[in-house]
């Protein structure tokens, strides 16, 4: 009884910020409905403190160095449960994950890799037209 009390006070805010109603449907790894509050919350409170100009470059780094480290423990919580148990009703010993909770913060993830992965392409892509046009400039300017 005292664990259940603990993750409603855990999760409970932020479950009514976030309409997150899997706050206790996954005894398996009972963090990844906090973790998937603080991925969503994170993001939208730096677009927003950038949106009104309040914050200062310190309090962004900070933000964004906190918001990798916690990307990287969901990411150890989400993948190190692959792939759980998602039959509530079970009499085996393995406790269950919700599945709609635990594949949303495993697509998330997944999606926020390819995004990542997409963003460098473009980058880099970028880049090599930038220097190509660097040598075009400078073949005009000597010839």
């Amino acid at each position: 009884m005292l664990d259940s009390n603990r993750s409603q006070h855990i999760c409970g805010p932020w479950a009514i910020i976030l309409r997150l109603v899997y706050c206790n449907d996954c005894p398996r790894q009972p963090f990844i409905p906090v973790y998937m509050c603080f991925f969503i919350l994170i993001p939208i409170l730096l677009a927003l403190s950038s949106c009104y100009n309040c914050c200062n470059i310190v309090l962004c780094s900070v933000a964004i160095i906190f918001y990798v480290c916690w990307f990287i423990t969901g990411n150890v919580m989400i993948y190190s449960i692959y792939e759980p148990n998602y039959n509530k009703n079970t009499t085996k010993a393995d406790p269950y994950c919700n599945k709609t909770l635990y594949l949303f913060a495993f697509w998330s993830t997944n999606l926020t890799y390819i995004l990542l992965g997409a963003l460098f392409l473009s980058y880099c892509c970028c880049k090599q037209r930038e220097a190509d046009d660097d040598n075009d400039t400078q073949r005009l300017l000597r010839g």
